[in-house]
């Protein structure tokens, strides 16, 4: 099976997530503790960037490295745009 078909594998079995209990023991199983931890401290750097944070604020509240917020912020700006419509969508919740 080739690296292309198995990402379309991964992504849609989240597709199928129906709910919150379900995607969290889903990334229970599919991660290690660490993997899911790494995910969620990512996930709150992107956050606190988008929330206008500064990289020392973040620091002080995460203990990430500048140099890995400055990855997630460059992804925040000039990747795929998942982030910003993932957190767009959380926002839109509130």
């Amino acid at each position: 099976m080739t690296d292309e078909k198995k990402k379309k594998n991964l992504v849609d079995a989240f597709l199928t997530l129906e709910n919150e209990d379900l995607c969290r023991r889903f990334l229970i199983d599919i991660t290690t503790p660490k993997e899911f931890k790494d995910l969620s401290d990512r996930f709150d750097v992107a956050r606190l960037l988008y929330d206008g944070k500064t990289y020392e604020k973040i620091i002080e509240e995460t203990g990430m490295s500048s140099t890995t917020i400055a990855r997630i912020n460059r992804t925040l700006h000039y990747g795929e745009d998942g982030y910003k419509e993932v957190l767009e969508k959380i926002n839109n919740k509130d």
